[in-house]
């Protein structure tokens, strides 16, 4: 199947909301709540976009990454199917993609140092429908299956008194197991998540946008949310905020060092990923 001639359904409405965006001359703005901005202090996460980051009294060493690779994996066979799709023209195939990526990194305060060491893997299915003989200039068109994004990362600290952190974030889609008969299902952006020692736990919500300022100064509406960030909280209550658009992190003032670094860790972590890039 020619793939580049075929409609991309689980990045379609994803498109389109970019297009609207670039086209109507929108600003895309995170929404801090006032409440926690008085509790909060704002850092500017210098150098996200790149392989090294700084904020505040924060620092990375250079991340240094592994083999970013990209690759299709074994597909299920519809040779009897295909008997009854092909009197029609049609011709229906699996397609699988796999991809993977790892790195690690120092990080520090000027006092204490974590190393970082991540791992992310993504799993995509799709059923490609191939019309070769149609009239239109639609002549292929794919369908969502599955979908798995998993990231996981060690933050480990130098000092004799600190545990090790696991991060973890998950994004997971089965059309079957949920019943989804939807066609036009597309991969959603969001991916949720925790950090946690064995005792302590960090839990890692996405926050989305619908609502953006326009070049005018009025609110319009995004055909649908898009990623815009991601709330910490721990013991019921946020400790940070991770502004993905304009790359900023919002601490809670009353975090101790030890907590500010291992947040700080995984707002660097997060930031460095390639497979799931959410860098805008």
């Amino acid at each position: 199947m020619n793939k580049e001639n075929g409609i991309k359904m689980k990045y379609a409405a994803l498109m389109l909301g970019l297009i609207c965006v670039t086209a109507c001359g929108t600003t895309m703005k995170l929404a801090v709540p006032e409440k926690f901005k008085e509790q909060a202090t704002m850092q500017h996460v210098h150098g996200s976009r790149g392989n090294k980051m700084s904020f505040a009294d924060i620092t990375t060493s250079k991340i240094k990454r592994g083999v970013h690779v990209k690759y299709p994996g074994w597909g299920q066979s519809f040779f009897l199917e295909n008997l009854l799709w092909n009197r029609v023209g049609i011709a229906k195939s699996e397609v699988v993609e796999k991809e993977k990526a790892g790195f690690r990194y120092a990080l520090t305060n000027g006092k204490t140092t974590v190393q970082v060491f991540a791992a992310e893997k993504q799993v995509i299915k799709t059923h490609d429908f191939e019309m070769p003989n149609s009239p239109t200039i639609f002549k292929s068109f794919e369908i969502l299956q599955n979908y798995e994004y998993i990231f996981s990362a060690f933050i480990s600290a130098d000092t004799t008194k600190s545990v090790t952190w696991e991060l973890v974030m998950t994004n997971l889609y089965d059309r079957a197991k949920e019943g989804d008969n939807n066609p036009f299902t597309f991969i959603k952006q969001a991916d949720n998540g925790l950090a946690t020692n064995g005792t302590d736990t960090i839990i890692i919500k996405p926050l989305s946008i619908k609502k953006t300022e326009l070049a005018n100064g009025k609110t319009g509406q995004l055909p649908f949310k898009l990623l815009s960030g991601y709330e910490l909280s721990m013991d019921g209550g946020v400790i940070a905020i991770i502004d993905l658009i304009d790359q900023n992190v919002w601490f809670y003032n009353e975090l101790t060092p030890e907590e500010k670094l291992n947040v700080s860790a995984i707002t660097t972590a997060l930031f460095a990923r390639k497979v799931h890039d959410t860098k805008w």
